[in-house]
């Protein structure tokens, strides 16, 4: 692929935004390194595996959200002989197996079958996985889950040691303010540190009374940091102690080092795995954010060779207005024509970076896409003048495509922005047509935006080439910014200086200058778009007929439903008569038989009393039966009533924020959040938001009825202040919970992070802490903090913007 095409179409910016939901900072790295694939079966493979994590992270399974641990320099450090890894490396590395495991859990269900996760070049995944298991094993026989040092025998004998130490250094340091006689020499009571050796701050004046060593005298020279002769030998007894758990622990981390380092390729292949995964991972999260779909693979030999319906920049978030392209059978070139600033360049952008995007395996932002794969992308775009070499935009822009030409392929999608621009019109026009039949020849897809009359002329005579333009509303005077295939358009350049204050009798010179041919063109123009004009009015027209079909449709089937319903009512009646008498005719036969047994009179046979139950057994299997039947007939009667309800779009002035709707194809549950433009309109389906034409929205009859607001008493407390890092050890989860909601309403809109210290313990703050987040609506993400900063007792929490 061509470098200079990335940055001309932004696609760098892309890969960035995936990259962002990474969890791992080496798997975002990737991501922004990797180049789009040309191989077919590894595009399609890539895609599946996005899809697959789609699944599980839509399914209720909880999905493993920490943050993974830069490993490339442990793990080449566990490639030399003797190498030591340093406790904080030694905890990353299993931290990053731990978590390496439950994503493998959770992304196949289990631990046992990991051939799909793991197998690589021929690698036994059973045998890595254990190996890594065995590495981390050795890591955590050593250190505790925080990633500190256990309390292992040979580290507490030498802690003991120090600690009583300690003890009797403070002591005799103490005795120094008690005593009368030294207290007054004194500036300080409290011993205190100096060269890792306790020491006494001596009023200088006293210099002599104690004896001693001086290690330090203050920047006034009023204190001097005597150490005592007779603690200086027990000074040396705790440095000697404390260089000798230093060296004990050296010795157990090399030896644990040792061990883990017999698992190395093990480990590094896990590694590679796991971040394989996470860049597949970022690819799910970031479709589902931006409610992306993968392009149909097509062959350019296809009908239709590219096909993007409602596609949406990816850059320009809320603001892209969707665009139809359709390139229709056997087309090598399309050239776009229209107005200025009506949206071609936009659009040729829009065709690039999907290309690029979909060899990617990323999910485009469109209701349907299908491309093929292209062996290059090139893009000459934007004013390429440069003074320094003595070029003029002109030849700056040949220079380029004489490149481009060179290099392209039949495989290769050209983009070429303002073609036969920045000469003479005559010239230009010229030079773009031969161009034109140079990348045609070559069999590569092109598409052009252009102004130049002659090449919308050439559009209509050859037959590899399709004209398109961008839609211009008469009645507005301003660029719809839609795509019209088959329709070339106007340049608007009067219209347009009109617009910006251009004086009229400027206007009206410029219109007699023009020739005879282009306002002859400009009419063919015209016709063509008042052609296409009256095509979408009668498209109006029978999209109205079919509402009004799909609306008698709904009527005969409500009456059919009705009428199934009364039945459904009288056969509910005839049920609950039957289960009536069966329970009067039970408690009749009991009360008959108490009866007969107290009156001593005739006696009824076992075998007659069995047979009067067996058959009030079968009745009440009857009427359960029934009963079963009933319900799943009901059950499918609801169903076909929902399903035959949203034919009838709801009318566009009765469309509002807030309003429960149903939306798209798929009837997506849905509330309204704002209007957008040309009838469009934010929805928000579960946790994404998208837009819905106004025709696309239908009533939704089981959206719970909006409560009315109860006026609650007014709290005059002082409000609660947002906080950085908020504790909440020692709290009761209750309690806990209580104090996260208060900072969470409190730092929504004020902070975009936070900390929760909740300790680890049982986990039980923990696990709560993390549910709370998970459920709140202004929490973006959240993890573990990095080990140095408290590891699993610590959650680092991103808000939204």
């Amino acid at each position: 692929m061509n470098k200079k095409t990335y940055t001309l179409l932004e696609f760098d910016l892309i890969k960035k935004e995936v990259a962002s939901f990474a969890k791992s900072d080496e798997a975002a790295s990737l991501i922004v390194q990797e180049e789009p694939f040309n191989d077919e079966e590894k595009i399609h493979e890539l895609k599946q595996s996005v899809l697959h994590i789609i699944k599980r992270i839509a399914s209720e399974d909880d999905e493993p959200y920490h943050r993974l641990p830069s490993l490339e320099n442990i793990l080449s450090k566990l490639e030399l002989d003797r190498s030591t890894l340093e406790q904080e490396e030694a905890f990353a590395l299993g931290l990053f197996i731990k978590e390496g495991r439950l994503i493998i859990k959770w992304l196949y269900g289990s631990e046992a079958g990991t051939n799909n996760a793991l197998s690589a070049d021929g690698e036994n995944a059973d045998v890595i996985l254990a190996d890594c298991s065995k590495a981390a094993d050795q890591i955590f026989s050593v250190l505790d889950s925080d990633g500190n040092l256990r309390d292992l025998d040979v580290f507490r004998r030498i802690k003991e040691r120090i600690s009583a130490l300690q003890k009797e250094l403070h002591s005799i340091s103490l005795s120094y303010s008690k005593d009368e006689e030294t207290r007054g020499m004194l500036q300080s009571e409290l011993p205190s540190l100096r060269n890792g050796r306790i020491v006494i701050a001596l009023k200088a004046n006293f210099r002599g009374k104690i004896r001693g060593i001086v290690h330090k005298v203050s920047a006034t020279g009023q204190t001097l940091f005597l150490e005592p002769e007779e603690i200086i030998e027990k000074n040396n007894n705790l440095l000697i102690e404390e260089r000798r758990l230093t060296a004990e622990v050296r010795r157990v981390l090399t030896e644990m080092t040792a061990s883990v380092s017999r698992y190395k390729n093990s480990i590094r292949s896990f590694y590679r795995r796991i971040l394989y995964i996470e860049t597949v991972r970022a690819r799910a999260h970031h479709a589902r954010r931006t409610n992306g779909l993968f392009a149909r693979s097509v062959s350019r030999t296809d009908a239709r060779a590219v096909m993007l319906r409602a596609a949406r920049h990816p850059l320009l978030g809320a603001d892209a207005v969707p665009v139809d392209v359709i390139v229709k059978e056997g087309a090598r070139a399309v050239i776009i024509t229209g107005p200025n600033a009506g949206g071609k360049t936009a659009v040729l952008k829009t065709v690039g970076l999907f290309a690029l995007m979909n060899q990617s395996g990323f999910a485009l932002p469109a209701q349907a896409a299908e491309l093929p794969l292209f062996d290059r992308i090139f893009a000459g775009i934007g004013d390429e003048q440069s003074l320094q070499g003595a070029l003029s935009t002109f030849s700056a822009q040949i220079k380029n495509i004489a490149a481009i030409l060179n290099e392209t392929t039949d495989r290769s999608l050209v983009l070429l922005d303002e073609l036969g621009s920045g000469t003479g019109a005559e010239e230009g026009g010229a030079l773009a047509m031969a161009l034109l039949d140079a990348f045609t020849a070559k069999g590569a897809l092109l598409f052009v935006t252009t102004h130049s009359n002659a090449l919308k002329n050439y559009g209509w005579t050859h037959p590899f080439v399709e004209n398109a333009s961008m839609e211009f509303d008469e009645r507005t005077g301003a660029p719809s910014y839609r795509v019209l295939m088959g329709v070339p358009g106007e340049s608007k350049a009067l219209h347009i200086a009109r617009q910006n204050g251009l004086p009229e009798e400027i206007l009206r010179r410029a219109q007699e200058y023009l020739s005879g041919g282009d306002s002859d063109a400009a009419a063919l123009i015209a016709g063509l778009r008042e052609k296409a004009a009256q095509f979408e009015r009668e498209k109006e027209l029978f999209d109205k007929e079919r509402l009004v079909f799909l609306e008698e449709r709904r009527k005969v089937e409500e009456r059919e439903a009705a009428v199934r319903a009364r039945a459904l009512e009288l056969k509910t009646g005839g049920i609950r008569e039957l289960r009536d008498f069966l329970f009067e005719s039970r408690k009749k036969l009991e009360n008959l038989v108490r009866e007969l047994k107290e009156s001593g009179g005739v006696t009824v046979s076992r075998e007659e009393t069995t047979r009067v139950k067996a058959f009030l057994s079968e009745l009440n299997a009857a009427v359960q039966s029934e009963q079963t039947d009933l319900a799943v007939h009901a059950a499918q009667e609801r169903a076909v009533k929902r399903q035959a309800e949203p034919f009838v779009p709801i009318r566009a002035r009765d469309i509002h924020a807030g309003m429960a709707v149903l939306a798209g194809e798929r009837r997506a549950r849905g509330i309204v959040k704002r209007a957008g433009r040309r009838g469009f309109w934010s929805v928000e389906t579960g946790s994404v938001s998208s837009f819905f034409h106004e025709s696309e929205l239908f009533p939704d009859t089981e959206a719970e009825t909006t409560l009315k607001p109860v006026i609650a008493p007014v709290d005059f407390a002082a409000p609660y202040r947002a906080k950085h890092e908020i504790d909440l050890r020692g709290l009761r989860l209750d309690e806990a919970m209580e104090a996260l909601t208060r900072q969470l309403d409190a730092a929504a809109g004020n902070l975009g992070a936070f900390s929760v210290i909740h300790g680890t313990g049982e986990g039980i703050l923990q696990r709560g802490v993390h549910q709370l987040l998970k459920e709140s609506s202004a929490v973006a993400g959240y993890a573990f903090s990095h080990p140095d900063s408290g590891g699993a007792g610590r959650t680092e929490v991103t808000l939204k913007p």
